[in-house]
């Protein structure tokens, strides 16, 4: 990758940002947190790595996203509508009566997203469904699960997981945002966990981990997962939860949090002001 590609990129995730904070904001409150830390590899997804089809978003051969953690539903939100999957003003309608953005993913209202998502786990033994049908039905596409690290105490992740060992489902890339808190705290005084590099070894797949809010380092990460085999791919992405808004990061607890008008028009100028220096 060229300093360009990684300037565009890293400016790609700031409009992730500042587009997840614009729907957000329209409520007053929501799952910020959790929507930051997944921007960078948002960003690396729909700017360099995933085959799909803005005009098509249902295209049969496209490669598929599942938000497993799917209160993160603005962060992808964001990513889509800066995409062009629909008008950038639908942000401001997120979780509102008649709205095509409930707070959580859901593929019957809202085009590009795949899987409706929401009941922590689930969306991880979908995702291996997914992975499966497309390989029986010759497909070459891919399928990227994004797991949350709390969500990782669910046993029905580790039952699909050890599934998609055995079935050798080198097309499904696991993408597990490690950024150490979930709902009623830090994950290790929850429930820890240890080495999710290695226990995701231990269940079969080809692992690595990188720092996940390096644009860079996500995206090489993902290259090596292009090369087939016989493993399914996972990449423990260690990110901060509300990276990219420095009030956030330093809220004890920002799973989810209150977002009123003086702190949307700081966050928001903080985060133009980012963007204006990599598009300068």
């Amino acid at each position: 990758m060229d300093k360009q590609e990684v300037r565009e990129l890293k400016a790609l995730a700031t409009r992730i940002r500042l587009a997840a904070l614009d729907a957000i904001h329209s409520i007053g409150s929501g799952h910020v947190g959790g929507a930051l830390s997944i921007a960078d590899v948002m960003a690396v997804l729909y700017g360099r790595e995933m085959n799909v089809r803005v005009e098509d978003p249902k295209w049969a051969d496209r490669d598929k996203l599942v938000c497993s953690k799917g209160h993160a539903g603005p962060g992808v939100y964001g990513t889509l509508a800066v995409k062009g999957f629909f008008p950038y003003e639908e942000l401001l309608t997120l979780n509102k009566g008649g709205t095509r953005l409930p707070s959580h993913c859901d593929r019957n209202k809202t085009p590009g997203i795949d899987v409706t998502t929401g009941s922590l786990g689930q969306g991880t033994s979908q995702a291996v469904g997914l992975a499966l049908g497309d390989r029986l039905k010759g497909r070459s596409n891919r399928v990227f699960l994004i797991v949350g690290d709390g969500e990782m105490g669910e046993g029905q992740c580790w039952e699909a997981f050890a599934f998609a060992a055995a079935h050798k489902l080198s097309n499904l890339v696991v993408l597990i945002d490690w950024n150490k808190r979930q709902l009623d705290g830090y994950c290790d005084q929850v429930l820890p966990m240890g080495s999710f590099v290695d226990k995701m070894t231990a269940f079969g797949f080809d692992t690595v981990q990188v720092p996940g809010n390096d644009v860079k380092a996500v995206a090489e990460a993902l290259e090596r997962t292009r090369n087939g085999g016989d493993k399914p791919y996972a990449i423990v992405l260690d990110t901060v939860k509300g990276a990219g808004v420095e009030d956030v990061v330093n809220t004890e607890m920002n799973h989810s949090v209150p977002v009123n008008d003086e702190k949307f028009e700081k966050w928001t100028s903080e985060l133009k002001a980012e963007l204006a220096a990599l598009e300068g």
